[in-house]
């Protein structure tokens, strides 16, 4: 059997990461696996409890923050098993859940990214599950609002896909790193995590260098992860600044060459102009109603 290689990067998350680490105790019929957890310098006694709890657990101290990115990559360079995978530790797993997704890496050898269904705590499909990569097109749409005013169209619909039926099956250009099953040999191939993403964009960035690379992405709603979104983030003024840099950062990286310098301009100040409007908004918001975007 696959051995798999879990990897979670923790903030702050000590309730959420217990509930994490309980769901993979519970794992049915499970592949041989090897779980680290990254702690990016909480305040919240996360690392005592995962040592305490969780002794068969690789737990990883880290004395800042540097990033999810780095994090991840911090333990995706120990990893040994044939599937690695980023999990949040906002996510709670159904027991048979690592034995499907691997099965359906197994049967599929052209896959080299997968990822299932994410609902919310009220059932509703966690939108970030499947998404196309964020072109400055795509990208144009959702700032306008045409995506969620023609959530059905094949042209406005694309940046999360909303035109797809959440219960079948599909190739698409991302899933989210909440939940992000990736093989090995091709993690290798196209190098891990790109660091200059603090918090964001890590995972479309992979997911596009690995699909540039031959691979195909799968979203696999035949398994459901709970996600309880945002447990982190939510109030953080730095995580919507870093929302909005991460597509900079995707922008410039990926988009930027083949792009008229005028049209680019007005696409970077349009992403820093979002930025401002989404500080403001949610300055306004009660406390318990912000979130990033």
């Amino acid at each position: 059997m696959a051995m798999l290689s879990v990897v979670i990067v923790s903030f702050n998350t000590r309730d959420l990461l217990r509930a994490c680490l309980r769901s993979l105790q519970k794992c049915e019929d499970c592949p041989p696996l090897e779980v680290f957890v990254v702690d990016n310098a909480s305040t919240d006694g996360s690392a005592a409890m995962v040592a305490g709890e969780f002794p068969w657990v690789q737990l990883i101290e880290s004395d800042e923050n540097r990033g999810y990115a780095h994090a991840n990559n911090i333990a995706l360079h120990r990893c040994s098993g044939e599937y690695w995978l980023l999990l949040n530790p906002d996510t709670e797993l159904p027991p048979g859940a690592l034995r499907e997704m691997v099965d359906l890496m197994d049967a599929h050898i052209d896959v080299g990214v997968a990822g299932p269904k994410l609902v919310r705590q009220d059932g509703a499909l966690d939108l970030a599950c499947r998404r196309s990569f964020p072109s400055p097109e795509v990208s144009l749409y959702r700032m306008l609002g045409l995506s969620q005013l023609f959530p059905r169209s094949r042209r406005f619909g694309r940046y999360n896909l909303t035109y797809l039926d959440p219960d079948q099956p599909a190739e698409v250009d991302s899933v989210v790193g909440a939940f992000m099953m990736v093989r090995a040999a091709v993690a290798r191939e196209v190098g891990v995590l790109d660091e200059a993403f603090f918090m964001y964009g890590e995972d479309l960035d992979w997911a596009f260098r690995i699909k540039r690379a031959g691979w195909k992405v799968l979203y696999n709603p035949a398994v459901v992860v709970l996600h309880h979104k945002g447990a982190a983030s939510r109030h953080s003024r730095k995580a919507i600044v870093e929302f909005y840099r991460a597509m900079h950062i995707f922008y410039r990286k990926h988009y930027a060459r083949g792009t008229n310098l005028l049209l680019g301009a007005a696409i970077v100040a349009a992403i820093w102009t979002k930025c401002a409007f989404s500080l403001a908004v949610n300055q306004l918001r009660p406390p318990e109603a912000r979130r990033v975007s």
